[in-house]
């Protein structure tokens, strides 16, 4: 173990989108090594389900709130009753995302405002109510957001999310040197291929879909990333320990945006025929979630 077991106590830390894949990952990472964490999303049963059994590991570290962070004044209750009943955050990861691949001009604008709004305005939103509490009680703070390395590049077939989450990283680098006299400090990590469950289905609905930005072939270091990897990087940026660094945005992808290409664009050789193949599958997985929701 890289870091002491008990080095986040006293540490209360927010992740949204914390009820599953790297969220979830983030949350049971963060309360192994002692940090009260609270995890935000839209799917009560999922949050609770993921609380529980983390608990069931760590002890009663993990909270959970169903909250839709595209409402603003959802976000401010909830951060309100984490303030009031459990004590101010020290930190907060900004993980909830939505995408899905598709040729940018078949996108619905109901489509393109789901992955923007959860993503650039979710974050925004639970950035303010928690930077607001901060400067208004002189308490330091620590914001991680979870990006992606298009933000340098772009990237085909996955416009919103690209725009979106370049739009947090705009955010990250431009409250980084508003919000420093404060004590606040924001930081960003930009993952490559680490597969979780949901995700990677919406990304890899065929075989053609994963060529280049998913596929662990093609990240010079010749393996996927693992959770604990990321976490030891979340953790260090949520930490005391380095302070001096606010503004910045941490490729961790064993070299892969590097390499090139780590964008959708193999996508380019997929036919009309394939597309709708690939629309099928994501709409089956996307299904096969809201079932799974209502059990």
């Amino acid at each position: 173990m890289l870091f002491a077991e008990d080095c986040m106590a006293g540490k209360r830390i927010l992740i949204t989108g914390g009820g599953t894949g790297i969220g979830k990952g983030l949350a049971r990472h963060l309360a192994a090594h002692g940090a009260q964490v609270h995890i935000w999303g839209r799917r009560s049963q999922v949050l609770a389900d993921a609380a529980a059994e983390i608990n069931a590991e760590v002890g009663d570290r993990v909270h959970w709130q169903a909250v839709d962070i595209r409402d603003a004044q959802a976000v401010d209750d909830a951060m309100a009753e984490i303030w009031s009943g459990h004590g101010p955050l020290t930190g907060l990861v900004n993980n909830a995302a939505a995408n899905f691949i598709a040729p940018t001009k078949n996108l619905s604008p109901r489509g393109y405002e789901a992955i923007s709004s959860t993503v650039m305005d979710g974050a925004f939103f639970t950035t303010q109510a928690a930077g607001r509490r901060w400067i208004d009680q002189g308490l330091k703070g620590s914001v991680v957001s979870t990006l992606v390395t298009w933000i340098w590049t772009g990237s085909p077939y996955v416009v919103p999310s690209a725009m979106a989450k370049a739009a947090v990283h705009a955010m990250t680098m431009s409250l980084a040197v508003e919000w420093a006299r404060h004590g606040i400090r924001l930081n960003a990590v930009a993952p490559g291929p680490f597969p979780t469950d949901y995700a990677w289905q919406m990304l890899n609905p065929t075989e053609e879909s994963s060529v280049g930005a998913t596929q662990a072939d093609q990240v010079p270091a010749g393996r996927y990333g693992e959770i604990s990897e990321l976490g030891n990087l979340v953790l260090l940026l949520l930490s005391d320990g380095c302070d001096y660094i606010t503004g910045e945005t941490i490729a961790i992808d064993g070299g892969h945006h590097l390499a090139a290409p780590s964008t959708f664009v193999g996508l380019n050789a997929m036919s009309d025929a394939q597309w709708e193949q690939a629309k099928a599958k994501a709409k089956a997985a996307s299904e096969q979630s809201k079932a799974q929701r209502s059990v």
